[in-house]
């Protein structure tokens, strides 16, 4: 788990946010009154918008707290493994918070957090990379069932996260209160990614990327735990935080973008030709056909401008919920899995004294090509197995001790970038006594 950074900003966005960054959703760090910009979704399939929100938790879900039963004290703060695929080090670590469960409630919730990871895992390019992840969830436990604001504007429950509908007025906007957060995520093992799912069937939830706290997880998406839909929500909000994709829907009072080259690897002021001509951008992937629909050229609007930027496809679901990566998306997500995850991992530590019947085992994705070598020379015949001995790569016993390395290299069509296909190689070396 590589915790991720951001630099921190202190003072309100402006009325039009900077291209420069990959998402507006940036938390404000400062004073009382300190502001969050937070990406929200009015209807499914529709085009996300973003706003400013106070930082605190709001004033008319402050109360006096009052102690927890002892039922409530020994389920709170819980963490439970979900899905185990290697060492935190060598993982994406991801964590799944409830609010709005109460105590008898938290079984609800496990099953809550495994529909949701089965539904966001099934959407490339994570589900051929799921064996990269490991996920988690951490038992916060509420004192009222349900969130504020569902059904109604009115309704106010006593949550762990103190999430709530009709945040900053807006009905499908669903907050939280992000040190509480912040709080039960650092009871995990490892955080890379946080997910709050809010006990509710109603639609809705948002985005705090770029999150510039000691924690170093890359960002809080919030999505009601019961809505068919909220899994796109989160989808969404990690192109934002593992891809560091901008959003390329884009409001038509914006006008023209005139500042300086976005950063973001689906966002450019360069035209198709241009970008071919100056090697620049996802020149690569340019006439191919995308999973999110037609070719990838230049499409006008994106990064909220709906003049003087350009966006690879035309409706990926960095523009509208429901919709695929685009291949220069894909690319950019991979890379964000490559920043928290290794392509080579294995429960056997390093410094481990093998033995020539000790049973080596490593892991790799699908992807991935994997060979291994004896004392720096290659067995061919162990090529892909993932499971070996050092007996079996031809080790002798003949008391001397040998080096055993393992090494993989993932070679996906979904990676055209020399240099980021120069980052996707991994090696592991143990030490056996012959």
């Amino acid at each position: 788990m590589a915790a991720a950074t951001a630099a921190t900003l202190t003072s309100t966005a402006s009325a039009h946010p900077t291209a420069e960054s990959a998402h507006p959703a940036t938390a404000k760090h400062g004073p009382a009154g300190a502001e969050v910009e937070v990406e929200y979704f009015t209807k499914p399939g529709g085009h996300p918008r973003h706003t400013s929100v106070p930082a605190a938790t709001p004033e008319r879900l402050q109360r006096v707290e009052r102690a927890l039963s002892p039922a409530q004290t020994a389920a709170d703060g819980d963490v439970t493994s979900v899905v185990d695929n290697g060492p935190t080090a060598e993982k994406l670590d991801v964590v799944f918070i409830g609010d709005g469960y109460t105590a008898d409630q938290q079984e609800d919730f496990h099953s809550d957090v495994r529909a949701k990871w089965a539904e966001m895992s099934a959407v490339q390019p994570y589900a051929s990379y799921t064996d990269l992840f490991n996920v988690w969830s951490v038992d916060a436990v509420s004192r009222q069932s349900g969130v504020s604001g569902d059904p109604g504007k009115d309704v106010v429950k006593d949550t762990a996260l103190k999430s709530y509908f009709w945040c900053d007025g807006l009905e499908r906007l669903l907050c939280v209160d992000e040190k509480k957060v912040e709080s039960y995520a650092m009871k995990a093992p490892a955080a890379d990614l946080v997910v709050v799912l809010s006990n509710s069937t109603k639609y809705g939830g948002a985005g705090y990327n770029d999150v510039t706290s000691k924690p170093g997880y890359d960002g809080i998406a919030t999505a009601s735990s019961d809505h068919p839909d909220s899994d796109q929500i989160a989808v969404h909000e990690t192109g934002h935080s593992l891809g560091k994709l901008a959003d390329e829907y884009f409001y038509p009072d914006y006008g023209t973008y005139t500042g300086a080259e976005p950063t973001a690897a689906n966002a450019t002021k360069l035209t198709a030709e241009q970008m071919k001509a100056q090697s620049k951008k996802w020149y690569r992937w340019l006439g191919q056909t995308s999973p999110d629909g037609g070719l990838v050229g230049a499409y006008e609007g994106g990064a909220y401008y709906p003049k003087g930027i350009n966006r690879p496809t035309e409706n990926s679901i960095m523009r509208s919920l429901g919709r695929e990566y685009s291949l220069p998306g894909r690319e950019a997500m991979i890379a964000g899995f490559y920043r928290h995850a290794s392509v080579l991992s294995s429960t056997t530590p390093a410094s481990t004294a093998l033995r020539p019947t000790t049973a080596l085992t490593v892991d790799i994705p699908a992807s991935a090509t994997l060979t291994w070598w004896l004392d720096g020379k290659q067995v061919t015949a162990a090529k892909g197995r993932t499971q070996v001995t050092p007996k079996s790569l031809g080790m002798r016993a003949d008391g001397r001790t040998h080096t055993i390395t393992a090494k993989a290299a993932d070679t996906t069509a979904w990676v055209k970038d020399p240099a980021l296909r120069k980052q996707l190689t991994a090696s592991r070396t143990w030490k056996a006594k012959g």
